[in-house]
């Protein structure tokens, strides 16, 4: 099945999802393996001190998408950013910086996508862009003086009547199937959050969520996040993608520093 929405033709199945559906079974066998094997062996030990400095230094939690290291600063499935912003795709027509669609693929897959992946990445994105009107009415009504990131939760938490997860879960899905609906919402989430975001700034910062352009579906999705925003400047642009491509990802947290490395 295709569908098509503008000038935008994919497959019904993403490239995505598709190579996600390849490697998770062979993901999921492997951590059987590896709970099986070592499932009693021991991290460290835990003290007090740790437990009272937010659980800092403590080995809690599989993180795989990214490490920070004190020195070098932050690898993204192993790469350093200039090596993401050597080897990730970027705009075409004399794009700088790389795409955030190609670090989303990277972070998902650990294999660095083709053009062609991204591509069909931004398309998807854009197909699902289209935000319930009562997500739009609800940011237009909240008080310009509220702050932006509660702005922005508001309109998060509004579209959890779209979730695809919920209702599955609701059905009693088998869980081996949950990761096609957590993908399914991730994606939404990820196609809808630009319009979001630019909502709450001309609601907090300019003359209201009424006065915010129209999605472009010929843009990518950072220089379509920047002209909803009202900038079309194209070094603006170019920073927009490498700053969504490098705080993407960091160790589930986020922190100006990690992007950082020390001289």
């Amino acid at each position: 099945t295709m569908f098509t929405r503008g000038l935008r033709t994919f497959s019904s199945v993403s490239h995505l999802k598709q190579r996600l559906g390849e490697l998770i079974p062979k993901e999921q066998q492997r951590v059987r393996h590896l709970r099986q094997t070592y499932g009693e062996v021991s991290l460290g030990n835990t003290t007090v001190d740790m437990a009272y400095g937010g659980m800092r230094g403590i080995k809690g939690l599989v993180y795989e998408t990214s490490l920070l290291d004190a020195e070098e600063g932050i690898r993204f499935r192993g790469l350093t950013i200039p090596e993401c912003q050597e080897k990730l795709p970027k705009a075409p027509g004399g794009g700088e910086e790389p795409l955030p669609e190609g670090l989303f693929w990277l972070l998902c897959t650990g294999e660095v996508p083709s053009e062609a992946n991204v591509r069909s990445l931004t398309a998807e994105w854009h197909l699902r862009s289209r935000l319930p009107a009562h997500v739009e009415q609800v940011i237009a009504g909240l008080p310009r003086t509220m702050h932006p990131m509660t702005q922005f939760s508001i309109g998060i938490m509004a579209m959890q009547t779209e979730s695809k997860f919920a209702r599955a879960y609701e059905q009693g899905v088998n869980k081996r199937s949950y990761w096609e609906y957590v993908y399914e919402d991730t994606m939404d989430l990820l196609a809808r959050l630009p319009r979001v975001a630019a909502l709450v700034f001309h609601n907090a910062f300019g003359q209201g969520a009424a006065a915010c352009p129209a999605s472009d579906s010929s843009l990518d999705w950072s220089a379509n996040f920047a002209q909803m925003l009202g900038f079309k400047d194209k070094d603006f642009t170019e920073l927009m993608r490498l700053y969504l491509t490098i705080h993407s990802d960091h160790e589930g947290r986020q922190r100006v520093g990690a992007h950082h490395a020390p001289r």
